[in-house]
C-alpha cells in the first residue's frame, strides 16, 4: 500500500498536507487554489508530482487581479 498523502510547496497552501482523493493519482494534475481575503484575489496553480519522498504538489503559476476597478493608465482593466 502507498502513502496516500500530498504535501504543498510554495504559495499560500505552502506545508499543508492533505489525502489523495480514490482516484488514481496523476503526475501533471493541476490543482487551483483562490485567495480572496481582504485584497486582491490571488490564484495559485499546483501541479502534482511523484518524488522519492512521495506525492507533492509545487507552486506552477500564481496570478492577481487588481484590488481597484479604475482603468489602468494604457485604459486596460
Amino acid at each position: 500500500m502507498t502513502d496516500r498523502s500530498v504535501r504543498f510547496f510554495g504559495g499560500p497552501l505552502d506545508g499543508r498536507v492533505q489525502e489523495l482523493t480514490d482516484e488514481e493519482p496523476v503526475p501533471g494534475t493541476i490543482v487551483r487554489h483562490i485567495h480572496l481575503h481582504g485584497g486582491p484575489k490571488i490564484e495559485t496553480l499546483y501541479e502534482l508530482g511523484m518524488t522519492e519522498h512521495g506525492w507533492e504538489y509545487r507552486v506552477s503559476a500564481t496570478n492577481s487581479e487588481p484590488s481597484h476597478s479604475e482603468p489602468e493608465p494604457d485604459g486596460l482593466r
